[in-house]
């Protein structure tokens, strides 16, 4: 029987094969009360687990492949923060001490209680976290119980009793195969890139999940978040995965095989085609240059930016260096290095490095534990909590200024919205140039750029012109603050919508103000690396994209197919209707 299962598109392209299955990586536990005099003996099996996930996750990345992506080994850097954070760890031992749990029972209670943070956390990115941190928790938990992680062999024979789908395939030709699992770890991964698998499904994750993350770096087909998949796909079903519609067709009919058989084959011609338009200038056919920037979260990302001919780093999200650091966060000359990697790897582009977006919610944060949060998206976060907390933010000032010592560096503030926020940041910024020149320090000039994230910054935007070089729109954020919706909440995402009017409102107008000053202006969120929204983009006078590596040969063929002048009284039109979708005609 065909039917088909809706999940969130995280990579696109089709991919069609058999169904290997990876059965949930859920750990039973056991929850039973120890002796006191075992308390010791338990901690030691705990110690035990611990330092052989450590030393396996430490042996993974070491040995990664030279062409694995930079995404996997940033990923595993945090696996290795997680399995030695001191709050686990801390945790984990008051359970078994105090109240005499079993090492299991206690590693999961504090599991719990860590997740629970994560999912106060605002910041979509940062709360999918919970998902590594249960990665690390379910190996240490098959270490203490002596099982052993492995991946399902990529090995399916084809039946004796061919089925239809089978016939449309020659005999020479080796049977296609897609993985379907509750949730894939960074290992799986690995092992998934060394495969056969030509796609893959989970049950859980979102479009910032590390699964989504390493799918979109490796330009596999993939889709997330399709909850009961591993239950409803049996082994060896045949599957298509439509990653451009979020959609897993199971045991399809010849026809409807036939259909995305020739999708398939299309797209392959097509991302052929995209890669020689790397060297090609991203040029409009009325020739206006449009710069293609590249989103960044750690300096080894660099390389995969100049492979698609980026022409600059976009947005460097400094919070990726402060993750999973309990009660120690990165100092100045860890952070100065992190920076001038990233630099050093662009060979002369500009760089724009983010300041943390992070909010006093978040597992870094040093305040009592016990402090609750009404609403943490509106609450303590981004340039919010650095000003709270103005030793750390000048620390990364520092950084910053002696990065641009070796390169362009554009500073970016996150989520602004008084004057007196931005009359702080500046002081503070003089401020850490003051303490270089006292500590006879280099540091080169940075040009000084502010995120509109939020309606009253866009509103406010002549404000931000009169202390700003430049603005960059944060349009995930925007559009999450203007229709009150929580992309990341099932029960709304429907409504989280980019082509609402007062969306494209405040895109346009803050777009227009800035070219009337001469301002420089781009856009950071998903917006700009999304085709459908191209056009319309360059409508409204924007000429900076920044977006994931994996999506700007993508863009750059909707750029040199433009006409911009012509596309200006076309965006208007969709400016003015009730419906811009329908407009667009999407």
């Amino acid at each position: 029987m065909t039917f088909s299962i809706h999940g969130l598109a995280v990579a696109r392209g089709i991919a069609i094969g058999r169904a290997v299955l990876v059965a949930s990586s859920r750990v039973d536990v056991a929850h039973y009360f120890i002796e006191p005099e075992q308390v010791k003996s338990e901690l030691a099996r705990l110690v035990q687990a611990r330092e052989a996930v450590l030393a396996e996750l430490q042996s993974l990345h070491d040995n990664l492949p030279k062409d694995s992506p930079p995404e996997l080994a940033a990923i595993l850097d945090v696996h290795l923060m997680l399995v030695q954070d001191t709050m686990l760890a801390d945790g984990v031992t008051s359970w078994v001490k105090d109240r005499l749990y079993n090492a299991e029972w206690a590693l999961t209670s504090q599991l719990d209680v860590v997740a629970r943070q994560f999912d106060e956390m605002d910041d979509p990115y940062l709360r999918e976290r919970k998902g590594d941190l249960e990665q690390v928790v379910e190996r240490m938990l098959r270490h203490i119980k002596g099982m052993v992680h492995v991946m399902p062999q990529a090995v399916v024979k084809r039946s004796a009793t061919p089925r239809q789908q089978d016939l449309q395939l020659g005999d020479e030709m080796d049977v296609p195969l897609v993985l379907v699992a509750h949730d894939l770890s960074p290992a799986d991964m690995l092992q998934f890139k060394q495969s056969v698998f030509t796609g893959f499904v989970t049950d859980v994750g979102g479009k910032t999940s590390h699964t989504a993350i390493v799918a979109r770096s490796l330009d596999i087909p993939a889709v997330v978040g399709a909850r009961t998949a591993s239950q409803l796909v049996r082994q060896d079903d045949w599957i298509i995965i439509d990653g451009d519609a979020g959609v897993v067709i199971v045991n399809p009919s010849p026809i409807i095989l036939a259909e995305y058989g020739f999708k398939q084959r299309q797209a392959q011609v097509e991302r052929e085609r995209l890669s020689r338009l790397r060297h090609t200038p991203a040029v409009t056919l009325d020739g206006q240059r449009v710069d293609l920037l590249a989103n960044i979260e750690m300096p080894e990302d660099a390389p995969a930016a100049l492979d698609v001919g980026a022409v600059g780093v976009g947005l460097f999200r400094s919070e990726f260096l402060f993750m999973g650091r309990e009660g120690a966060l990165p100092d100045e000359e860890e952070q100065y290095q992190a920076y001038k990697r990233a630099v050093d790897g662009m060979k002369g582009l500009p760089v724009t490095i983010r300041t943390v977006d992070i909010g006093a919610d978040k597992p870094l944060d040093r305040t009592s534990k016990d402090e609750t949060h009404l609403n943490p998206a509106l609450g303590l976060r981004a340039i919010r909590w650095s000003l709270a907390d103005p030793a750390m933010f000048l620390t990364q000032l520092r950084a910053i200024l002696r990065a641009a010592a070796h390169g362009q560096v554009h500073l970016l503030i996150p989520m602004l919205a008084h004057a007196r926020e931005i009359k702080q940041t500046l002081a503070l910024l003089d401020k850490a140039r003051k303490q270089l020149d006292d500590r006879g320090l280099a540091f080169g000039p940075v040009k000084i750029g502010a995120m509109i994230e939020v309606p009253a910054a866009a509103l406010s935007v002549k404000m931000f012109l009169r202390h700003f070089d430049y603005l960059s729109i944060g349009t995930n954020d925007l559009i999450q603050y203007t229709l009150a919706i929580d992309r990341a909440d099932e029960l709304v995402a429907h409504l989280y919508d980019p082509l609402h009017p007062a969306v494209l409102r405040l895109l346009a107008d803050t777009i227009a103000e800035c070219r009337a000053q001469g301002r420089g202006v781009s856009v950071c969120g998903e917006m700009a690396g999304d085709p459908m929204f191209t056009r319309l983009l360059l409508g409204l006078g924007l000429r900076s994209f920044s977006m994931h590596p994996t999506q700007i040969l993508a863009v750059k063929q909707e750029v040199i197919r433009a006409d911009a002048s012509r596309l200006e009284a076309w965006a208007q039109n969709v400016l003015a209707s009730d419906e811009p979708a329908e407009a667009m005609g999407i």
